[in-house]
């Protein structure tokens, strides 16, 4: 995403301002150093300073560890892990905890594509959690504006968060709706407002007070909370006690935890709550009707996978860009990146001409599968990988250069051949995403990327259920050609992409982020330290990163920067200005500028303890022992 002027203070400045005093100590590619031109600090007798020391330590331990965006949604899942529950049911409990204490960026109303490896069964599966597209949302519908929104009654696919957590309870979990849902409970009957949250409140009061049951229940008297208030919210209390009361009843009637689960899940989409929704948005002109609520079903599927560097790498399907992370991997092996030097400007050029490739594929083929014909297995071909490797030359591309990965698929294009383009309607505003990453003593892991119904831009709650709807169809395209054309019940092509590692068929790293269409490039940042060279997480973590914006953005306009790649400033003077003759156009950021927040837990292999990570870029919080 880009920076948002709406909100005040953008995420650049926001990190510009966190590590001031960090980006004044010195900074070199790879880790913390200090530098020739600066004089060496007094160190403090009693201080031991490591040559792997980072801003934050990586947590190990043996029992669980949970990391996510705030600290109340690690508690939550931590509370599970202490009662006995795994990393599903931690898992769970931290997004509905989220969805009650991160609204700026993620609301009970959005969706939770999730991915699960489950340690028993020794399986990965992803709970396809992006919510469709309701009956009434046609191209025609948003034919005259010529983009669909981000805000408002119109701007949301089907929720699909109690559905999803759902799904991961039956397949993963141990313990009831009831259970995971208490915490999420507890905050929504009142929690302490933490600063970034309160000025959010204050950016954003214009933009929510277009829809009043938003604003009656984000600013109760038309003031905004302040840091250190109660804020409540019970409307959203007494929709989720509805939903937990339901599960419980219907388990002490049945002792079944599956079907205790299916009945309160249905309390959402198929009770009065889904009554009131409906008539909320029907009133507000939006297009979700009971009918879509009642007939929403989500499902498990299998990961989309490649194997790279000795790791095999499990994302979301087509209907989401993760798999646009795994051709990425493909292109960077193929073309040698395990041999060059990390922070260099070969790898460097390396890893954002791999990216550019893949994401200028992701917009011309990838849609939901339900819909479109998409070729899945030409795209992750290792054959059509190392074509596209070839494709990298010595100076940057600043040409949007789509591949034929029909040639490698097998059979014979069946499709019209799309080419992706920016809109000409006006720029909207559009937000971000949290993430949940946990692991359990018995390896069992989760990996979740929560987002929509967030307060950026303007929140919309529909009537008294205070649930914040979704944000996502403005990701659809209105072009009949693009295989991620809008159409009723399709999911849109998602940025919303979770991931998890394995290795050597055993399980090594949930990992995930918000960021929209940076998500799977900052993961891709991590991951190639990890996976290629074997850094520790936590520094891997902590890296000078890249951020590609060449190819055209999923939201709103489809915007596009040929050639421009945002690098932080720690990365030399020097690599930047190789990187700059070679043709990149560099955005060159503060110490810790890119839009990004890692968040990683996963297993050491061969002594089977635990380890995770959290990002410094935002207020990304890991707890575990």
């Amino acid at each position: 995403m880009t920076d948002k002027p709406e909100i005040g203070v953008s995420r650049r400045d926001l990190a510009a301002l966190a590590m001031a005093g960090v980006a004044a100590a010195g900074w070199e590619a790879g880790g913390v150093g200090q530098t020739a031109s600066q004089p060496k600090p007094a160190i403090e007798p009693t201080r031991l300073v490591s040559a792997g020391e980072t801003l934050r330590p990586e947590i190990v331990g043996s029992f669980g560890i949970v990391a996510a965006g705030r600290h109340y949604a690690v508690a939550a899942g931590t509370r599970m892990l202490l009662a006995g529950g795994n990393a599903t049911d931690a898992g769970v409990a931290a997004v509905f905890a989220a969805a009650v204490t991160e609204i700026s960026h993620f609301g009970f109303g959005g969706e939770a594509p999730t991915i699960i490896y489950d340690a028993k069964a020794k399986t990965v599966s992803v709970v396809s959690g992006p919510g469709t597209a309701p009956a009434l949302a046609t191209p025609d519908r948003f034919a005259a504006a010529g983009v669909i929104p981000g805000n408002g009654p119109n701007g949301g696919t089907i929720p699909a968060v109690v559905d999803a957590m759902a799904l991961a309870l039956q397949l993963n979990g141990t313990m009831s709706l009831h259970q995971v849902m208490q915490p999420a409970i507890e905050l929504a009957d009142g929690f302490v407002m933490y600063n970034f949250l309160a000025e959010v409140f204050v950016s954003q009061q214009k933009a929510t007070a277009k829809w009043a049951d938003a604003y009656a229940a984000y600013y109760p008297g038309g003031q905004p909370p302040r840091t250190g208030d109660i804020f409540r919210q019970p409307n959203l209390a007494r929709t989720m006690r509805i939903i937990a009361d339901a599960d419980a009843a219907a388990f002490r009637k049945s002792k079944d935890r599956k079907a205790a689960i299916q009945a309160g899940r249905d309390a959402f989409y198929k009770g009065d709550i889904a009554r009131r929704i409906g008539a909320a948005m029907e009133r507000d002109g939006g297009a979700i009707r009971y009918d879509d609520l009642a007939g929403y079903r989500g499902r498990i599927e299998a990961p989309a996978t490649t194997r790279v560097f000795g790791y095999d790498v499990c994302k979301g399907g087509f209907w989401s860009q993760g798999p646009a992370m795994l051709i990425a991997l493909n292109i960077a092996e193929a073309a040698g990146i395990a041999s060059m030097t990390p922070g260099s400007a070969d790898y460097l050029h390396v890893v954002a001409e791999s990216i550019k490739l893949a994401f200028d594929d992701r917009n011309m083929y990838f849609g939901d599968p339900d819909f479109a014909t998409v070729p899945m297995k030409g795209l992750l071909s290792k054959s059509y990988a190392a074509a596209r490797a070839k494709e990298i030359g010595p100076r940057a591309s600043l040409d949007h250069r789509y591949g034929d990965p029909w040639a490698y698929e097998g059979k014979a294009r069946t499709t019209p051949l799309f080419t992706p383009h920016m809109l000409k309607a006006p720029p909207r505003p559009t937000a971000d995403t949290t993430a949940i990453e946990v692991v359990d003593r018995d390896g069992n892991l989760f990996s979740c990327t929560p987002s929509s119904g967030w307060m950026l831009g303007g929140a919309y709650i529909a009537g008294d259920t205070g649930v914040p709807m979704s944000n996502r169809l403005t990701i659809f395209d209105l072009d009949p050609q693009s295989p991620n054309v809008l159409a009723p019940g399709k999911r849109p092509r998602t940025t919303l992409s979770p991931s998890i590692v394995m290795k050597d068929g055993a399980p090594f790293l949930a990992i995930g982020t918000p960021g929209g269409d940076n998500q799977d490039q900052q993961i891709m940042n991590v991951l190639l330290r990890v996976l290629a060279f074997g850094q520790p997480l936590q520094a891997a973590i902590e890296a000078p990163r890249i951020n590609s914006n060449h190819f055209h953005g999923s939201f709103a306009i489809k915007k596009d920067e040929p050639g421009v790649l945002e690098i932080e400033d720690r990365v030399p003077q020097s690599v930047r200005d190789d990187l700059t003759a070679r043709g990149h156009k560099l955005d060159v950021l503060g110490p810790f500028g890119v839009s990004t927040g890692i968040v990683a837990a996963g297993v050491v292999p061969g002594s089977f303890t635990l380890r995770g990570g959290a990002d410094v870029r935002r207020e990304r919080y890991v707890f575990g022992w």
